[in-house]
């Protein structure tokens, strides 16, 4: 079966009738940065699959998500719900404390604790995808610390296999600052017959850490895997450090989704911060009505680091339509 083909295979009825749905979905806020500054839990390398063993920790996490799931109930929107597996593969044993079947089984568990959190909307919020969700192997701010596509390829196979297996809709990279990590990822998706979103992270020049144009990164993505990818993202970045390389060309159209940060802070200033620059969500809300005119394919927007219901609440407002808001 050709690439092509396989992509074909796997692009299923959710998946298609989630891209053809000319709606814009919602999805949540920053959810590590909510979990670690507002509720006070820790998050051993910023895992945040570890509050699947407190009680109170997954009571937090309920409310969390209640409050994004209420605000597309109220705009008459879908919903892309996440698995709180960003650091939950193998190789993060070590630095998360724990042992490799262990984070295993939290990602399972991290599916199944999603799978509760959509089965308590779904009469009121449809659709609501259950994305799998993956983060780079390393620092993703660190672009000298890349993994050509091969070894990409081998180290997030497993994780994105075991998320097939649970169940999910589609599995999205999330936070990748280099081109050939998100080429070996999205090579592993199609073999493990899911759907892949794939989302770069980009810094104030609006170029990957690893110094690539994101012109660049979505076209030669593409071009590697045979347009594997279902869309490619924007995520953790300030609307303003990428909004002015959002040209009207092609390539912009492959861009479906941003989730952005709060602060106009660069990655190596908010990894040294010690408080929760948490920004102006009114004017949040503003700049990505702006960023919905640049991008006019865009499908899915939320919140990154250091945005809450707040942030994504005034995006909502200021980017849907009369008629769903």
């Amino acid at each position: 079966m050709t690439i092509q083909n396989q992509i074909k295979a796997f692009h299923t009825d959710v998946t298609r009738s989630y891209l053809a749905d000319p709606r814009t979905y919602l999805t949540d806020g920053g959810f590590e940065t909510s979990m670690l500054f507002l509720e006070g839990f820790d998050l051993p390398a910023f895992a945040a699959c570890v509050l699947l063993e407190d009680d109170a920790a997954r009571a937090a996490m309920d409310r969390y998500f209640d409050r994004f799931l209420a605000m597309a109930e109220t705009t008459g929107t879908g919903f892309v719900l996440d698995t709180n597996t960003w650091r939950s593969g193998t190789h993060w044993a070590d630095a998360v404390g724990r042992s490799p079947t262990q984070m295993q089984d939290l990602t399972r568990e991290a599916v199944r604790f999603a799978m509760t959190i959509r089965a308590r909307w779904q009469d009121r919020v449809s659709p609501i995808l259950l994305n799998g969700v993956i983060g780079p192997a390393g620092d993703a701010y660190d672009g000298g610390l890349a993994l050509d596509a091969a070894a990409a390829e081998a180290i997030h196979a497993p994780q994105i296999a075991l998320l097939a297996t649970c169940g999910v809709d589609l599995v999205s990279a999330l936070t990748f600052g280099s081109m050939p990590e998100a080429i070996g990822f999205a090579r592993a998706s199609v073999k493990a017959g899911v759907p892949v979103a794939i989302s770069f992270t980009v810094e104030p020049d609006g170029c990957l850490p690893d110094g690539t144009p994101l012109a660049r990164a979505v076209l030669e993505t593409d071009a590697a895997t045979g347009g594997a990818p279902l869309y490619y993202m924007i995520n953790c970045a300030h609307p303003e450090h990428f909004r002015d390389v959002l040209i009207d060309e092609a390539w912009c159209r492959r861009i479906r989704g941003v989730r952005a940060n709060a602060s106009r802070l660069s990655h190596a200033e908010l990894d040294e911060a010690e408080t929760l620059d948490d920004g102006d969500p009114e004017e949040f809300g503003a700049l990505h009505a702006d960023l919905s005119r640049k991008l006019p394919a865009l499908k899915v927007v939320g919140g990154c680091c250091g945005t809450d219901h707040r942030h994504v609440g005034c995006m909502a407002h200021a980017m849907l339509p009369p008629t769903a808001a």
